[in-house]
């Protein structure tokens, strides 16, 4: 992929829109969980020491385009920004919200952020009067979202398609931009053997995930209900536990292409101990009993792959030189069901290989685990991750491209 980087240009008294993903939780007017804003301190830092004046927009949550809610408001994080950007900043983070009436007055050293642009009219259907109102703010478009990459929006596909219309700079941040290189490392030249572990409930959802990766790895870890549509395609019981009974020939499909590797041990609970309206509190008093997958009762969920078989998968991870980690093996949030995912996220801490992971649950589990020093690249995307594993292209990003 060849794109012009935010980091390569002069932006001295420019004015930068970054498209940032800010879409975090917040409760009582305070942001609660802060990781996407932490991600994307560094690309606002870098714009404020090149000398720009930098305008920040994002979206937040899922708003009625055209009737703003308080509850969906940005303020909180202008109010964080304020806080983390400190000294850098020569006034408060403003929060602009006439902007698409108004304009923006800004200078250099200033941050201002635009209200959630999904209160506006034609941000979900990229409509080009809109994304015209927002090039008309700038003189430089910084597309830093990978989160949203994969949608083709006003303030993300459709602003960078009018910016190039008026003659303007384009680029992408830092923050896309290493989301863009590792994947293209991991996916388009990774060194040989390449591993990936993928879990999940089903193999519908990862399906083009599964075909893709086949092409591409040597061999493929499945995990949750996947790994048992696998079981189940190579003639096991999987008793009651959740598989796809109209997938089967698609899983052998599957393991006709690449070498999939699954667990001749599994952590099991009694379906009559689970309360489904509360799984996870349910098998927080669920016994846990390891056995054999030749020997799955009809009463057996299958929760977990077993310590002894976890071992085995992470010795496969050990001589893997490039590792791609998308979904926990098991109920990892359950500790009786988390020693799988446990044992391979370690595997993949150990490795010397290069490591991507992406994905909620993937991090989360990295983050229960303590194991995010070891892993090469963590994904802040979760659709425009998978998206871009499919091979799909992604339009903000390929309307960011530029010829070699």
């Amino acid at each position: 992929m060849n794109f012009l980087r935010m980091s390569e240009l002069n932006l001295t008294d420019k004015v930068v829109l970054i498209r940032e993903d800010l879409n975090v939780p917040i409760k009582n007017s305070k942001v609660t969980s802060d990781a996407r804003l932490q991600a994307s301190l560094p690309t606002i830092k870098l714009a404020l020491e090149k000398g720009a004046a930098v305008i920040v927009c994002s979206h937040l949550g899922r708003p009625t385009e055209g009737a703003p809610e308080a509850v969906y408001s940005l303020a909180p994080v202008a109010d964080y920004l304020t806080d983390k950007l400190g000294s850098q900043l020569s006034t408060p983070v403003n929060l602009n919200r006439d902007y698409l009436t108004q304009g923006v007055s800004i200078k250099a050293g200033e941050v201002v952020l635009l209200e959630n642009v999904r209160f506006n009219i034609g941000e979900k259907k990229n409509d080009a009067t809109l994304s015209k109102l927002y090039a008309d703010l700038c003189d430089v478009f910084v597309m830093d979202a990978f989160g949203t990459a994969h949608r083709a929006q006003a303030s993300t596909e459709g602003v960078t398609q009018a910016m190039r219309q008026a003659g303007k700079t384009v680029c992408a941040g830092p923050l896309l931009a290493a989301e863009l290189d590792a994947l293209s490392l991991a996916l388009e030249t990774p060194a040989q053997p390449m591993l990936a572990i993928v879990g999940g409930s089903k193999v519908s959802t990862k399906l083009e995930v599964l075909h893709s990766l086949a092409e591409v790895c040597s061999q493929i870890i499945v995990g949750g209900g996947i790994a048992n549509t696998f079981l189940a395609a190579q003639g096991h019981s999987v008793g009651a536990s959740l598989y796809e009974a109209d997938l089967l020939d698609t899983a052998r499909e599957i393991m006709s292409k690449t070498e999939i590797l699954l667990p001749e041990y599994v952590v099991v609970a009694d379906k009559n101990d689970i309360n489904f309206d509360d799984f996870i509190g349910s098998l927080q008093q669920a016994t846990a009993t390891i056995k054999s997958v030749d020997a799955i009762g009809d009463n057996d969920m299958i929760l977990d792959i077993a310590p002894e078989s976890a071992q085995q998968l992470a010795d496969a991870v050990s001589h893997a030189k490039t590792i791609l980690w998308n979904g926990p093996v098991g109920v990892f949030e359950v500790d009786a069901f988390g020693s799988g995912t446990q044992i391979l996220a370690e595997a993949v801490k150990d490795s010397e290989g290069f490591s991507i992971a992406g994905g909620g649950d993937t991090l989360a589990a990295i983050d229960k685990y303590q194991v995010a020093d070891g892993v090469s690249y963590m994904s802040t995307g979760g659709g425009a991750f998978l998206e871009f594993v499919e091979g799909k292209v992604l339009p903000a990003v390929a309307a960011l491209q530029i010829d070699a």
